[in-house]
């Protein structure tokens, strides 16, 4: 009998599992998706929610209880600044599984965890635009400008 036992193993040294979940936890919670296997994804979403809560309640205790887990400091902003508030209201449950069939190399079954509310629109898109707006610009400019500092040096010889 299991009593008392709680999470699953995955074939891992305990120190290889926790390292794996803290790894995970950071990258989904930067990026809001990841795509991993099912048991994998279901021992996430306990921790995932677990830190989550701990960004709701915003106290400098709870930071450092979720710094335990999220040991990145520029996720760990996020996750106080925008993951935590955009979840006040909500009672719990902030990830969702999709499952999404079998991975080819080795018949597992694959799923997506995510958040379930996604960042608002305006944020996302004003950050793409800034940034492909900032590498379009000086691209454009350089060839113009080196096209006039090359007709200014050289003089044209005309054939007579």
């Amino acid at each position: 009998m299991k009593h008392r036992i709680a999470g699953r193993r995955l074939d891992r040294t305990t120190e290889h599992r926790t390292a794996m979940f803290k790894n995970m936890v950071t990258s989904l919670l930067r990026h809001e998706r990841i795509q991993t296997t099912t048991p994998k994804a279901k021992e996430l979403k306990r921790i995932a929610d677990k830190v989550i809560t701990l960004a709701k309640k915003g106290s400098p205790h709870a930071r450092r209880q979720a710094y335990r887990q999220v040991r990145d400091v520029e996720v760990l902003n996020k996750l106080f600044e925008s993951i935590g508030p955009r979840f006040a209201k909500r009672a719990g449950g902030y990830t969702r599984i999709i499952k999404i069939g079998r991975r080819a190399g080795d018949n597992a079954e694959v799923a997506v965890i995510e958040l379930v509310e996604k960042a608002p629109a305006e944020a996302t898109e004003g950050k793409g635009e800034e940034k492909s707006e900032k590498k379009a610009k000086p691209a454009k400019a350089e060839p113009a400008e080196k096209a006039e500092k090359k007709a200014a040096k050289k003089p044209k010889k005309e054939k007579a």
